[in-house]
């Protein structure tokens, strides 16, 4: 029974440093951690310079080699710190965090997979935890519920620009000779919708003068297209925050269920609000 407690009193303790951004060794962890993710992205960069790459090979692999080490060690760790493993495993950050470890040891069994290190990139996600930006969850779910109640309005409106695509790229087709670019009736759309969203590559220019007039009103609707589904979410999250107004705040934590690896729990919170396991 006391070899019980202790093996479930480490394991608590593995779990609040891997998993809890409050404590200090949480927080020594996590800052490791980004610091050899941002690494291991570089060392990905540098290996893709062919000039890098040949004078410093060994010292980048050798390198990639012990931060998968210290990855793999860290996969292993939240996997035994946790009561339900698979609950990680299935998640998102589980699914990212092994396909971000595996590569170095597939690239000696299949040609090419190095490319998949990349995917470390998305761990850098983990680095909003140590800016303690989790206090902004408030905001960002008033945001979240102003861009579910704009979607239909949002689709209507994209529906819209691209009808006015195709009509505006068919009679530039028409107007336009192929000299000037405008070959078919896809890629004078391809044009349009360039020219729409004041993107303006440049491959492609009118040469006549009433296409260049319908290219200038093309650029001025524009920035008018460019204003609407802005304006369509700042109105729903207006309404959203004067329902909102006069209840009170909700603070989130940075609290993480130990059996089943949920976070973003509130701080009044006893119970995980996935799994209902005791906090």
């Amino acid at each position: 029974m006391k070899a019980q407690k202790v093996h479930s009193g480490w394991k608590n303790a593995l779990h609040e440093i891997i998993y809890e951004a409050d404590t200090p060794l949480g927080k020594l962890f996590d800052i490791v951690l980004v610091i050899l993710i941002v690494l291991s992205v570089v060392l990905v960069m540098l290996e893709s310079v062919k000039e890098v790459d040949q004078h410093y090979h060994t010292i980048l692999l050798t390198l990639e080699w012990v931060i998968t080490i210290f990855f793999t060690l860290e996969y292993i760790a939240r996997l035994i710190s946790i009561r339900k493993p698979w609950k990680y495993v299935f998640s998102f950050y589980g699914i990212i965090d092994f396909v971000s470890t595996i590569p170095l040891y597939l690239s000696y069994l299949l040609a090419g997979s190095q490319v998949l290190l990349a995917v470390r990139a998305f761990r850098l996600l983990r680095i909003f935890r140590i800016l303690k930006l989790v206090k902004f969850m408030g905001e960002a779910s008033q945001l979240k519920a102003a861009l579910k109640a704009s979607r239909a309005k949002i689709a209507v409106f994209i529906y819209v620009v691209l009808i006015l695509s195709v009509i505006m790229g068919t009679i530039m087709y028409l107007i336009e000779s192929d000299e000037a670019g405008f070959t078919s009736i896809p890629r004078s759309i391809y044009w349009t919708i360039v020219t729409l969203t004041t993107v303006g590559y440049g491959d492609i220019a009118p040469q006549t003068n009433l296409g260049q007039f319908l290219a200038t009103v093309i650029m001025i609707l524009g920035y008018g297209i460019i204003a609407v589904p802005t304006g369509i979410v700042t109105v729903e999250f207006s309404r959203h925050k004067k329902g909102l107004k006069g209840n009170s705040i909700v603070h989130m934590n940075t609290q993480a269920c130990p059996s089943c690896g949920s976070e973003g729990h509130r701080d009044d919170a006893k119970n995980c609000y996935n799994c209902g396991e005791l906090l």
